[in-house]
């Protein structure tokens, strides 16, 4: 009875030091650009010095954190890079996306965010400075907020079903106020409603200085929200008409963005396709195959033709 009990005490400890120690990773990420102290990361997962230190030497140990050496300072390690690299979806979203985000960010000046769903939050994956010489330090790659904080996320969350908008809202709403009393649930839906009618967000980011941000929402092809991508800039930069073609810019931009992703997912959908579905529109192969007359014939031809166009390689059909 004992040995039971102490197994089952032994098994709650390895569970909470693994969730621990990935609280405090999620910290580091957050603030990976200028790194953290100690004393910031033990304060701010409310953990004890002594185990938030003996949980980051494990980490570094692993090579998922890193210490600088001058500065004392964590730092997310190569491990952690590996790992990203390894858990990259099929669709290389952000690879789509960074071409159309620095063209943005070269045409306006302004500073270009994109971030994707997490959960209840959206996180940042790419910012983009332009050669405006003041900079929106207002948000950063790895950074988690809640979904319905800030332009890409409001963008997002807008694009959602009204089902899940509230199972989203229910959490978020309590999450929010914590630092943004002002935040309430009717100003939220106030904001979704305004983006789903005028096709973009807009959000008053801080107001000393007063810095404004726009998104709009990149759907996928399954008609999901994909990602949201915002500017942000000095409000008075936002006047005299510019933000009108601001808001142009980012939605042809979001439209360019979905027809790439588009092609992608056609692309690599073909070799799982039916190969007279999958080329019965190229004008290099017969508009028509029999397959009720020679199917074992019909289909060899077919992996041929795709072969031919280098969709797939013969490797991969053995």
């Amino acid at each position: 009875m004992n040995t039971t009990l102490s197994e089952s005490k032994k098994k709650a400890m390895g569970t909470q030091s693994l969730q621990r120690a990935l609280v405090l990773l999620r910290v580091v990420a957050a603030n990976n650009r200028q790194g953290s102290r100690l004393a910031d990361l033990y304060r701010r997962t409310g953990l004890e010095r002594p185990t938030a230190h003996r949980l980051l030497q494990a980490l570094v140990a692993e090579r998922l954190v890193r210490q600088d050496i001058e500065s004392k300072r964590y730092f997310l390690s190569s491990f952690a890079y590996e790992l990203g690299l390894a858990a990259a979806p099929k669709v290389a979203l952000r690879d789509i996306c960074l071409p159309y985000l620095e063209s943005i960010a070269d045409y306006t000046g302004d500073t270009i965010f994109m971030s994707v769903r997490s959960g209840f939050d959206s996180v940042c994956v790419a910012r983009l400075d332009g050669s405006f010489p003041i900079k929106m330090f207002v948000h950063d790659v790895g950074r988690h907020r809640p979904l319905n904080v800030g332009a890409s996320g409001l963008a997002i969350l807008s694009a959602l079903p009204d089902d899940e908008i509230n199972r989203i809202l229910r959490i978020n709403i309590e999450r929010t106020q914590k630092k943004n009393p002002r935040v309430t649930e009717a100003s939220v839906r106030a904001s979704i409603a305004s983006t789903r009618n005028r096709g973009f967000s807009y959000n008053k980011v801080m107001e000393d200085p007063p810095v404004h941000s726009v998104g709009v929402v990149i759907m996928s092809p399954d008609g999901s929200p994909a990602a949201g991508i915002c500017l942000s800039t000095l409000a008075s930069r936002l006047n005299n008409g510019r933000l009108e073609k601001i808001v142009q810019c980012l939605t042809d931009t979001a439209q360019s963005i979905e027809a790439d992703l588009k092609k992608k997912v056609d692309r690599d959908r073909i070799p799982y396709s039916m190969p007279f579905e999958a080329l019965h529109a190229r004008s290099d192969t017969p508009s028509r195959i029999d397959y009720l007359d020679s199917k074992t014939q019909a289909i060899p031809y077919y992996l041929k033709q795709i072969r031919k166009a280098d969709w797939i390689t013969s490797e991969s059909v053995t």
